[in-house]
């Protein structure tokens, strides 16, 4: 997965959906939403690296995860400045931050203010989005 992407919008969309999932797909590229309670990490508490599930870079680490109740996978920080890329959303009649991998693009979720101490975020990512390397140190 750390193959470079093609720069050919439509060789891209046909790799992609080559190699990813229907939800996987519609998330990342089409900046969908998988519904609450429902993805593979909003529960986890398995240690490890959390990747883009489109370009494999490393976004989260599980020493930032914790329980928001918001039913999907949420973080207090990226694991490295510049890793995830915000823009405003303003989707869906309301006005949002929209997370992005900085590497790829890719649609990861969004970004509130009401996250724990010592950052005050809430990175709220789709699973969908994710893949959690359990092998690799929580640590950068």
């Amino acid at each position: 997965m750390t193959d470079r992407l093609p720069t050919d919008p439509a060789e891209r969309e046909a790799l992609l959906r080559e190699r990813l999932t229907p939800l996987q797909f519609e998330v990342t590229q089409r900046a969908g939403t998988e519904r609450a309670f429902t993805g593979t990490y909003w529960d986890t508490h398995d240690d490890g690296m959390y990747h883009c599930i489109v370009c494999d870079t490393a976004l989260f680490s599980s020493d930032t995860k914790y329980e928001s109740g918001s039913g999907w996978p949420s973080f207090w920080s990226a694991v490295d400045d510049g890793v995830v890329e915000t823009r405003t959303d303003g989707s869906h009649g309301m006005v949002r931050t929209e997370a992005l991998c900085a590497n790829c693009g890719a649609h990861l979720g969004h970004v509130f203010d009401d996250g724990p101490q010592p950052t005050g975020l809430r990175y709220c990512m789709n699973s969908a989005s994710l893949r959690l390397d359990t092998d690799a140190p929580s640590e950068p």
